[in-house]
């Protein structure tokens, strides 16, 4: 039995390093640019929930909140801007299950989040092998926890928690699942050089509208990702961390993504999704361009002190909180 163990694991090796290779000569160019804009915004005051057993009855498929890991990836340049409104919002309905990677020590946060933030000791630029870096020490807390769902989210986004939640119950995590939104029309196309001949294709789920992987697919993973490994994925073949989880699970495990339209990026525009359907998405993001705002139309406070609407999207969801307008 233990023969055969190390057969196969060493045959998912050679076929790791020879598309690793494959992509190394394919000479792909993808420039992504981070237009999100950096929000300052006066000290938040955290306060606590005011219902605690929101989550707390079983859910269908035996899925509760506390089956969810979700990962957060920040660093210190939004520690003071993006940060703050997560902790004031969506971070106070699953304060157990939402971790937060980052790059820097914040003793208050740390307090705030009841020790929950991981200085990954990757680097604070945004460059592909820094966030690669973070999305491996995230895939491995997340094997650590035991939990049955890994979600991962950027710091740009508002995550309905009891709509995440409900989705998954229609997921059974002992089956192989990737579930997300695509930001681009077609799939990843890597071409041998010089030929230009087309190799293979893979869809992924961009990382700015969140992605949820179940713990049956993580661990199959395991051979190719864990422990660091999902670095040298990164830097094989030159792309980016969403599209390098894609490529592991699309092109290496031959498992399709499951297009979930609930989840949202900043590359959409905000302001198209009717209020009536809030309480039927998963996540919400915002971005800057020049002096225009993409956000969610929603009314609530002052632009000035709300530009990102999220405050203001939160009330609209869960009205009971303090810091909300009566």
């Amino acid at each position: 039995m233990g023969g055969r163990r190390l057969i196969k694991a060493a045959a998912v090796l050679i076929v790791l390093g020879y598309s690793s290779l494959l992509v190394y000569q394919s000479g792909v160019n993808f420039n992504f640019q981070d237009n999100r804009a950096s929000v300052q915004v006066a000290v938040l005051s955290i306060e606590p929930v005011t219902k605690t057993t929101l989550y707390e009855s079983e859910l269908n498929n035996n899925i509760t909140l506390s089956d969810v890991f979700i990962s957060v990836k920040t660093t210190k340049h939004y520690q003071y801007t993006r940060l703050p409104i997560i902790l004031k919002t969506w971070f106070q309905l699953a304060k157990q299950q939402i971790w937060f990677f980052t790059d820097t020590d914040n003793r208050q946060h740390q307090n705030q989040t009841n020790g929950h933030m991981v200085n990954t000791n990757c680097s604070a630029s945004h460059q592909r092998k820094h966030l690669c870096c973070k999305m491996s020490v995230e895939y491995d807390r997340f094997l650590e926890s035991g939990k049955k769902w890994f979600c991962h989210f950027d710091d740009d986004n508002y995550v309905n928690v009891p709509r995440l939640v409900s989705v998954l119950q229609t997921y059974n995590h002992k089956e192989d699942w990737y579930l997300g939104r695509t930001s681009v029309y077609e799939p990843v196309k890597i071409f041998k050089k010089p030929t230009n001949k087309l190799m293979f294709s893979f869809w992924f789920a961009t990382g700015g509208a969140g992605f949820c992987i179940s713990r049956s697919l993580a661990l199959k993973m395991l051979p190719v990702a864990s422990g660091g490994r999902f670095i040298s994925i990164c830097e094989g073949i030159r792309l980016p961390d969403d599209v390098s989880v894609g490529f592991i699970i699309e092109h290496l495990m031959k498992k399709n993504l499951t297009l979930v339209p609930e989840f949202h990026s900043h590359l959409e525009q905000m302001k198209l999704l009717p209020p009536e359907t809030f309480r039927d998405q998963i996540s919400f993001s915002y971005s800057k361009i020049k002096e225009e705002w993409n956000v969610v139309n929603v009314p609530g406070f002052d632009t000035r002190y709300d530009p990102t609407r999220f405050l203001s999207l939160h009330c609209f969801l869960f009205p009971h909180f303090k810091f909300c307008p009566r």
